[in-house]
């Protein structure tokens, strides 16, 4: 069996995810041009083809809010030029687009980052193009007289890019004509690829995010993506945005984690419960309902756990939402009870938990493009919001058990549910109650590492139970090897022991 190798650094990292046209506005415009753009108004709300002017200079002054947040990793959604605000229709993958900054502000960025010790992680969108990608723009000029005719899927003739009436005569990605998609079985293609992501990787990007990459089926493809990228920086991250098992792409020799829906679908089914909009979560494809019992909910997590390699559990890119689904808070009707308990189940699982921009600041928005709502001034945010998540991320960050220790279900009935995350000595209970009367969640801790604790009570001169986040009360037996957490409804609480 193939040595698995994942980045240490994600295994301790606090991702952020920014979509670059909606997080920050610069205040000093390093670029005249930028100045007299005709932007949305930053407040309005977004439309799908709508600019508001958001770029990577803006990201540059806000650093130090997200240093101060505990953030150490950015992930971006598109940068690269394109003609559209989410960027996922690539005109030129070594130009960074002109109205983030271009390539100067790239540059700027990483090097503001690295000093404040932040990684960060690019999208990568290697499936498809765009109309105006020279390559396919060149096959839309000269037709089949183009040199880059085998880069691309040609069916017939004439193509027809812009004219819905007629049929495109080309494949693109999801039948849409303006993502035109890349022929990889075209050894250039391949190698225009390997080669984009090897020139960003030397510049000092941490990582890639890959889009739809299941869509690229060529034998050993990302085997290769892997090799090269990893040849310049053994450390680099390699994401996948995959909804479902995994497995196939998890092995150790193509991709580091995924984009953990997995993770994120029983979780909200777990904390919203039936305060989840069908509306919102019917057409994604993750599927966070319906609402489960504690029971449930645990034997989903038991079987997630079960799926990967250990290494690369610690890996996976965890979220509750994401610019391609629904806003938690809009999921769940307003709910913030159920944001907060759910929040308080990202950052205790195993894997680096990622926030949505604006997510901390309790930013709501129904599907796209309402999720990619401008970042909110401060007299908008929910202060309490932002409150626990500053904590939680302390947190995670102050106890290595949070981020590499061991996961084991203690407690699972009715809505009350209970884990222990284990590293050596060192052990975190989490207890969460998702109904709507009080729980008691019953631990069995004489088995747990450091156990049974009456000898520990009794070198420390004090209960072997601190409260370390949230409201419950602790009831221990005699020999202190069982421990009862009262807790409230709809809270929850973290106990080391």
């Amino acid at each position: 069996m193939m040595e698995i190798n994942t980045p240490d650094w994600v295994k301790h990292a606090i991702f952020y995810q920014i979509f670059p046209d909606r997080f920050a506005r610069t205040t000093v415009p390093k670029d005249a041009l930028l100045q007299t753009l005709p932007w949305e108004p930053w407040e309005a709300a977004p439309t799908p083809q709508g600019y508001k002017g958001g770029n990577l200079w803006g990201v540059i002054e806000q650093l130090d809010y997200l240093q101060d947040l505990g953030i150490n990793a950015i992930y971006f959604t598109p940068i690269f030029q394109s003609a559209c605000n989410h960027r996922y229709h690539t005109h030129d993958y070594y130009q960074v687009d002109p109205l983030l900054g271009g390539n100067l502000a790239l540059e700027e960025l990483l090097e503001a980052a690295h000093q404040r010790n932040i990684k960060v992680v690019l999208d990568g969108v290697f499936n498809h193009a765009s109309r105006g990608f020279y390559y396919f723009n060149d096959i839309l000029e000269n037709g089949p007289h183009s040199p880059w005719l085998n880069w691309f899927k040609v069916l017939d003739w004439p193509l027809s890019a812009y004219d819905g009436s007629k049929p495109a005569n080309y494949v693109g990605w999801a039948n849409n004509r303006a993502l035109p998609e890349f022929n990889h079985e075209n050894p250039d293609v391949r190698e225009y690829i390997m080669q984009v992501a090897e020139y960003w990787i030397r510049l000092g990007v941490d990582g890639w995010r890959l889009d739809v990459p299941f869509e690229i089926r060529v034998p050993e493809f990302w085997q290769e993506f892997r090799q090269r990228v990893k040849a310049i920086n053994p450390e680099a991250y390699i994401v996948g945005e995959v909804w479902t098992d995994s497995r196939q792409w998890l092995d150790g020799n193509q991709f580091d984690g995924v984009m953990n829906y997995l993770f994120t679908a029983p979780t909200i089914a777990f904390t919203g419960g039936d305060r989840v909009r069908m509306e919102l979560v019917e057409a994604p494809s993750y599927f966070p309902y319906p609402a489960l019992s504690a029971a449930e909910y645990g034997q989903k997590i038991e079987e997630l756990l079960s799926l990967y390699p250990w290494k690369i559990q610690l890996t996976q890119l965890n979220l509750l939402d994401s610019h391609d689904t629904a806003r938690m808070l809009s999921i769940v009707n307003g709910d913030r009870a159920s944001v907060e308990l759910a929040t308080l189940l990202l950052f205790t699982f195993p894997g680096a938990p990622s926030i949505y921009y604006g997510d901390e600041v309790g930013l709501p928005g129904a599907m796209d493009p309402d999720c990619r709502r401008s970042f909110p001034p401060a007299e908008q945010w929910h202060q309490p919001t932002f409150d626990y998540h500053q904590k939680l991320i302390a947190i995670r960050h102050q106890y290595p058990a949070l981020r590499l220790g061991s996961y084991r279900v203690l407690h699972r009935e009715g809505l009350g549910y209970g884990f222990a995350r284990i590293l050596g000595t060192e052990v975190i209970i989490v207890a969460v109650n998702s109904a709507m009367e009080s729980a008691q969640i019953g631990v069995q801790v004489g088995d747990l590492p450091g156990q049974p604790g009456q000898s520990l009570s009794q070198s420390l001169g004090q209960l072997p139970g601190q409260l370390i986040y949230g409201t419950g009360e602790l009831d221990w037996n005699s020999d202190l090897t069982q421990l009862q957490i009262h807790l409230p409804p709809r809270q929850g609480c973290m106990i080391r022991l």
